[in-house]
């Protein structure tokens, strides 16, 4: 049975998920982890006899969990296809990642190893969950409300995880109002904010899972491998899409950019700008707000001047992002602010540009579980070498600066390949 297209009651379901996980995306990837990782664990770890920083520790941590997504999404998406089942899978990875993040209510620092394996799994929950729930958006949508629908779910993740991020940002500061001792004294009032998180990601996330349509099962069963053959049918039918095989290259190399910064822009400002945890959490607090702007700005251009244009506008800024911020002075939090503001204009744009432009160039009469799973590898894939590269020439050269130097070059060329991408499907509407 054909799914209903464009059910206002749907459609609201599924924006809810991106309000219930982006808490992760910003708390604990962005703002209060990566503050207090860097703050509390030792500056150093030996390992084998290898001393590593444990900046580039945090790094190839994250690009470990992010392998680990690689290796089993593909598996998990394909059974979901042919079974007909994505809820079951969405809703155990939900479940893994709100625990993984709620598990860091114990992490207190010295125990470093215990902080980064609940950190991987709430990462793990997080990247899986994703397929499962980006695969339901050419299923409850017209391909003419992809790009305002996924905007319209960034700026309902940037509103829920400002203002979860408010709240923490309050224990941080104010830790008095709550009874929790001075961030001075303890790191409970950190700690307590990691439980939010994970008890948000959960609370949330049962109303799509209530609401998005009931699974198309099947009577099919599926061998193990079922999931990695699903994933070299979408790899052989690229051959068969040119624009799509040629937009996922740009993609590729651009997103090892976007998604790197993600993840390490706190740790830069700690590290190398010397900045308080109060002024980097506000700092990612800033880049949430300007973003939800951002977001329907670059959906009104990619309306006017066609998807292409308006995200080869979101990687121009992208570069100049990179030379900013390679020359900016330590200590002086006002020049890492109007960074932000700067970022925050087309961190939300470039990656709900990022998803609809895909929907637009797959299939729209298939179930897209494996499509948007071979999506999400490639993205996986990309962060995996984004931080992993961050992380070897931040440990080798002693120097995040240098690591900078690196993204510009993403960037750059994810332009020069995003320009070969002359789909009719992206083009203005009006």
């Amino acid at each position: 049975m054909q799914q209903e297209l464009n059910n206002p009651k749907v459609l609201k379901a599924w924006t809810f998920y991106d309000w219930a996980n982006s808490v992760y995306s910003l708390s604990i990837a962005s703002a209060i982890f990566p503050a207090f990782y860097e703050e509390f664990t030792p500056k150093s770890v030996e390992i084998m006899g290898w001393s590593i920083k444990n900046t580039a520790l945090y790094s190839y941590g994250l690009s470990l969990a992010f392998l680990i997504i690689v290796a089993i999404v593909p598996l998990l998406s394909g059974i979901a296809d042919s079974r007909g089942v994505k809820k079951p899978y969405m809703r155990f990875f939900v479940a893994l990642g709100s625990l993984g993040c709620s598990a860091l209510f114990w992490f207190q620092g010295s125990n470093i190893f215990f902080g980064l394996a609940c950190f991987m799994l709430a990462t793990v929950g997080w990247g899986a969950s994703l397929v499962f729930y980006n695969a339901y958006l050419p299923e409850i949508a017209s391909p003419d409300r992809f790009d305002r629908l996924s905007a319209r779910g960034y700026t309902m993740g940037y509103i829920g995880s400002v203002l979860l991020l408010i709240l923490n940002l309050m224990f941080i500061m104010k830790s008095d109002w709550f009874g929790l001792p001075s961030p001075k004294e303890s790191t409970l009032a950190f700690r307590v904010g990691f439980l939010t998180v994970g008890i948000w990601w959960m609370g949330w996330s049962l109303y799509p899972l209530w609401v998005l349509p009931k699974d198309r099962k099947t009577s099919k069963s599926s061998p193990i491998w079922k999931g990695y053959q699903e994933l070299k049918q979408v790899f052989l039918s690229l051959r068969e899409m040119p624009q799509t095989q040629r937009y996922l290259a740009a993609f590729f190399v651009y997103t090892m950019g976007v998604q790197t910064v993600i993840y390490v822009a706190a740790l830069f400002g700690k590290n190398v700008l010397e900045l308080e945890s109060k002024d980097m959490i506000i700092t990612i607090l800033l880049i949430q707000l300007i973003g939800i702007a951002g977001a329907y700005f670059f959906a009104w251009l990619a309306d006017k001047k066609g998807n292409r244009y308006s995200l080869s506008a979101t990687l121009a800024i992208w570069v100049l992002v990179c030379i900013l911020a390679y020359f900016l002075e330590p200590r002086k939090p006002m020049q890492f602010f109007g960074l932000a503001c700067l970022v925050g204009t087309v961190m939300g744009g470039v990656q709900s540009l990022s998803r609809a432009t895909y929907a637009k160039l797959i299939p729209g009469d298939k179930d897209n579980t494996s499509y948007f799973s071979f999506y999400e590898v490639a993205e996986k894939l990309a962060i995996v070498l984004g931080t992993l590269c961050w992380g070897l020439i931040d440990n080798i050269s002693g120097d995040m600066r240098n690591s900078i130097l690196l993204l510009m070059v993403f960037f750059l060329i994810g332009m020069v390949l995003l320009r070969r991408v002359n789909s009719p499907k992206l083009a203005a509407r009006s």
